[in-house]
């Protein structure tokens, strides 16, 4: 597992030369917002598409 100090290196590595600090702040984001996801879905803490459709439209009426 890689340490935030790594994950933060990686990202400025990936990131344009002219990149802002809003670029960077948007990747770093992104990225703990994908982190987040995958350790939701990795403990079972998802809803399927089929379950949001269903809220959905029992909320629509």
């Amino acid at each position: 597992m890689q340490t935030v100090k790594q994950i933060i290196q990686d990202i400025a590595a990936h990131l344009p030369e002219q990149a802002t600090f809003d670029d960077a702040m948007y990747a770093i984001y992104v990225r703990q917002k994908l982190e987040h996801s995958l350790q939701a879905a990795k403990e079972g803490n998802i809803t399927s598409q089929e379950e949001m459709e269903k809220r959905y439209l029992s909320d629509a009426r």
